[in-house]
């Protein structure tokens, strides 16, 4: 079954940051939000296995698949290959997944995160060859990996894996040259392949979503009365060969807004361009980590550090350093958790970060300002 890239919503739903209530995931809150996507016609909602401690999955199952026809929408959801310890348990987590989002099949599957530190392990397992019998089997109708490795790690698996048929890369115009993330290198390799693509971090955590006063003004000239976020949505939205962009939303505001954006979507115009790339020249300029806040550093964290909290915190001060909420909120997120001070400098954070972030140097920087 080929992809029908004029089928597919532009526009995703991806279940990383719902929103929460008493410390879970508000249910009310998820329900309105995956009607007002339904009624408006976007019906592709990304999840994964560990989302929120794994209870993405259930969620997703109790807002969406419990409460509208399976034909009305595309579920998506990966295999972490960090929580295997054998190729056996490829089938215990999907069969997994499968109870949990009370599915038969997915319409999309993906090898979870694939980078150079991790894709010998997925390969080990088996796992491509693995998903394209799954796919045979009509349990998945269609089979791809997201991935956070270099240029060159993604041209070698596209060579040695046909039977990939799509590819998730973080992309967005503030990493589109920067040699960590190379979200513009990355999107050249599947473009010129034809290999459809899907976006993550099109707003890089909700960063782009808030910028200083000072570049704001520099979009509201260009559009006057757009929001920061679409900005960044019609980026993305507009490169050819992008199948579906994903936005993770907290908000039924954040919902309107985005479907707002999308049912009148235009590409980006010259002096658009020229906006963005001077919003990039004057952000680039500012002391900030690059944490996009996906909180995969902290699964594994021996001393329960809340590390993007911390980094976030930490960025808020560099750039405003009379601010007194981030340090407040930090000291409110970390009460009965380890402080940016406990770390031992494992290294395991690193080892999984997306961004390549040098965690342990900027957790000693954190813990200066943060834990004084």
């Amino acid at each position: 079954m080929m992809l029908d890239l004029s089928a597919m919503p532009k526009l995703g739903f991806g279940t990383m940051r719902l929103p929460q209530k008493g410390g879970a995931i508000d249910h009310e809150q998820v329900c309105a939000m995956v009607d007002a996507c339904l009624a408006r016609g976007m019906n592709y909602f990304d999840t994964a296995y560990r989302y929120h401690d794994g209870e993405s999955e259930p969620a997703v199952r109790r807002a969406l698949v419990e409460r509208h026809p399976r034909e009305r929408y595309y579920l998506a959801t990966k295999l972490p290959v960090w929580m295997m310890e054998g190729p056996q348990d490829k089938d215990r987590i999907f069969e997994d997944q499968l109870r949990r989002c009370g599915v038969e099949y997915f319409d999309f599957y993906l090898l979870h995160s694939v980078e150079d530190a991790n894709v010998q392990k997925y390969e080990a397992y088996d796992c491509f060859a693995w998903g394209a019998q799954q796919k045979k089997a009509g349990r998945i109708r269609h089979f791809g990996f997201s991935f956070h490795g270099t240029p060159a790690l993604l041209r070698r698996l596209l060579d040695d894996h046909p039977e990939v048929e799509f590819v998730q890369i973080q992309l967005n115009y503030m990493d589109w040259d920067n040699p960590r993330v190379c979200s513009g290198e990355l999107y050249e390799i599947l473009h010129e392949r034809g290999v459809p693509i899907v976006v993550m971090e099109p707003v890089k955590g909700g960063n782009l979503a808030s910028l200083r006063p000072q570049e704001q003004a520099i979009l509201e000239r260009a559009r006057p009365g757009a929001s920061a976020a679409s900005w960044a949505l019609r980026f993305a939205a507009g490169l050819d060969g992008v199948m579906t962009v994903l936005s993770g939303m907290s908000t039924i505001g954040q919902v309107q807004e985005n479907l707002d954006t999308f049912a009148a979507l235009a590409p980006l115009a010259e002096d658009e361009r020229a906006a963005l790339a001077e919003v990039v020249r004057a952000v680039q300029a500012l002391p900030v980590t690059g944490c996009t806040g996906c909180s995969y550093c902290c699964e594994g964290c021996p001393q329960n550090i809340p590390i993007p909290i911390a980094l976030r915190a930490m960025d808020e001060m560099r750039q405003y350093p009379g601010n007194a909420s981030a340090p407040r909120l930090y000291s409110l997120r970390t009460k009965d958790r380890g402080v940016a001070a406990d770390c031992i400098a494992c290294g395991q954070c690193e080892s999984v970060c997306p961004q390549h972030l040098p965690i342990i140097e900027l957790l000693r920087e954190a813990s200066a300002l943060l834990d004084a």
